[in-house]
C-alpha cells in the first residue's frame, strides 16, 4: 500500500442541511411582513420583558450586595456573570439597547475576573449602578451614543484593574 500526500489528503464537499434547503424554498412571507409580526410580538412581551428584566436586575444587585458585605458565595462572579449574560442577550431585541450595552460591559469585567484578573469592587458597583439608572426614565429607552459620558465612564473604570473583590 502507498502512502502518497494525494491519498492522505481530505476531501472536502459541501454539505446541505434541511434548513438550508427549507430557506431556499419559495413561499413564505415577505422580510417586512416578518419584521412587522416580530415587532409587534416584542411590543406583546415587553410588559412581562419589564417584569422579567427588573427580577434580574434585583437579583443581580443582591449577588452584588453580598459581595461588597464579603459574605458572597464563592461562585458569586458566575452567578453575577449569568444575570448579567440574560441582561445583555435580550436587552437590545426588547428595546433597551442602553442596559445592554452596560450589561454585556459588566460580562467582560465579570468573565476577566473568572479568568484571575483583579478588579475592584468599585468597578463592579459602578455598573450595578449604572444599570439600575439605565433602567429609569429617561434613560430607559436612551442609546448608548445618548449618554457618552456615562460610557466613557464605564469604559475607563473596566480598564482600570484594582484588589480582588473581597
Amino acid at each position: 500500500m502507498s502512502d502518497t500526500a494525494e491519498e492522505r489528503e481530505a476531501r472536502v464537499f459541501p454539505v446541505e442541511t434541511s434548513f438550508q434547503k427549507r430557506a431556499r424554498q419559495p413561499g413564505g412571507i415577505p422580510r417586512d411582513k416578518a419584521l412587522e409580526y416580530a415587532q409587534s410580538r416584542v411590543e406583546e412581551i415587553r410588559p412581562d420583558f419589564e417584569d422579567w428584566a427588573g427580577a434580574r436586575l434585583q437579583a443581580l444587585a443582591d449577588v452584588i450586595e453580598q459581595a461588597e458585605a464579603g459574605n458572597a458565595p464563592d461562585d458569586w462572579i458566575d452567578s453575577a456573570n449569568l444575570h448579567s449574560r440574560h441582561l445583555r442577550d435580550v436587552g437590545t431585541t426588547m428595546g433597551f439597547e442602553l442596559l445592554s450595552y452596560i450589561a454585556n460591559s459588566l460580562c467582560e469585567v465579570l468573565d476577566a475576573m473568572a479568568t484571575g484578573a483583579k478588579y475592584s469592587m468599585d468597578t463592579i458597583i459602578c455598573h450595578r449602578d449604572a444599570l439600575h439608572l439605565s433602567w429609569q426614565q429617561p434613560y430607559r429607552d436612551m442609546k448608548p451614543d445618548q449618554v457618552p459620558d456615562l460610557i466613557s465612564g464605564l469604559r475607563r473604570i473596566a480598564d482600570v484593574k484594582g484588589p480582588t473583590p473581597g
